[in-house]
């Protein structure tokens, strides 16, 4: 059942990822306790072996920003973490800045991801959707020294925005995450993209104009949260023409079960549409219990069924109505919430 307005859940922080696997299925400790990645004078590798892991939550938090899951922001992290690995001590110790070369090889996987990341999602079951992820996932990130360049950490890190990233190019995404949301010169990303300075500065100025000419009207938290509350209100009450009147006349709702569990292949358009979709959804599963609670886009709606997690609903608040519905429905998204 919806909860009853005003009744909320609050979730904490995510636990910190766990340690990098080395290649081989070998976790970093394991590595510096076994020797297999000392040598006998083991006092430079065991430096490079702490840089290294001391860059690897900042590293997930870029990558999530460029692939918008958690599970492909692992595997790219951990490619990057095997090329690290496979040079000799000698070629790292000729590295000045391991943080420069771990972000520059990280961005170069992303991009490379993000290219076939296109051609598979056209196999996709369904629509598909960035993964949602509780308030407070990543502690830090943000660095850019512009306020006019950058985007809050929570921000950098919603649905909403990562919806938008999605229409973006490879190179125009990567630009856009790594200088306006962790501040990396132009130069160091042309490196990773291929591109001169300036091309990139172009990049990066026009992935912001598309991101800001979509989030242009997007509400303050505060009633973002007021709208999500009248919306758990009238779903509650199961009324349509209070549902209705919350809605965007042009609404758009996506589900995206991943082929995993059944969910709305094609989105669906219209205020009444949506609101009788919501509402039929709501009462063929009785025994689905909803509650409010704190995602990165702010309050959202958890779907339980015997106290475990089976989906996330967020609400995308325009001009004080709710412009898109994004229901995640895919188990594989959803890890995060059983932490």
């Amino acid at each position: 059942m919806w909860p009853r307005p005003g009744v909320r859940c609050w979730t904490g922080r995510a636990p910190c990822p766990p340690e990098p696997v080395l290649a081989g299925g070998v976790t970093s400790a394991a590595a510096a306790s076994s020797g297999c990645c000392r040598r006998r004078d083991a006092v430079g590798d065991e430096k490079h072996l702490a840089e290294a892991i001391g860059e690897r939550q900042r590293l997930v938090a870029i990558a999530y920003r460029m692939l918008g899951t958690t599970g492909e922001a692992e595997d790219a992290v951990q490619e990057t973490y095997t090329r690290w690995y496979r040079m000799t001590e000698p070629d790292r110790d000729r590295i000045v800045n391991p943080q420069a070369w771990l972000t520059r090889v990280l961005g170069r996987v992303c991009l490379d991801m993000l290219g076939t990341a296109r051609a598979r999602r056209e196999h996709y079951v369904g629509e598909w959707l960035p993964e949602p992820l509780p308030a407070g996932y990543f502690s830090s990130g943000s660095t850019a020294a512009d306020p006019l360049d950058q985007v809050t950490l929570d921000d950098s890190v919603s649905s909403a925005l990562l919806v938008v990233l999605e229409a973006l190019t490879p190179p125009e995404r990567v630009a856009f995450v790594l200088h306006d949301v962790f501040a990396l010169p132009f130069d160091e990303i042309g490196r990773i993209v291929g591109r001169s300075a300036p091309a990139v500065r172009q990049l990066a100025t026009t992935a912001r104009r598309r991101i800001r000419e979509a989030r242009d009207r997007a509400v303050s938290r505060t009633e973002h949260n007021a709208v999500v509350e009248a919306f758990a209100a009238a779903c509650h009450a199961g009324d349509l023409a209070a549902l209705t009147r919350i809605l965007d006349p042009a609404v758009e709702l996506r589900s995206d079960g991943g082929g995993f569990v059944s969910a709305a292949r094609r989105p669906v358009y219209g205020a009444d549409r949506v609101g009788r979709f919501l509402l039929g959804a709501l009462a063929k599963q009785p025994e689905t219990e909803v509650e409010i609670l704190e995602t990165t886009d702010g309050a959202a709606f958890a779907l339980r069924r015997d106290g475990a997690v089976t989906g996330i609903v967020n609400l995308n608040v325009v001009d004080g109505r709710v412009r898109d519905v994004w229901m995640m429905l895919n188990p594989e998204k959803l890890l995060q919430w059983h932490a």
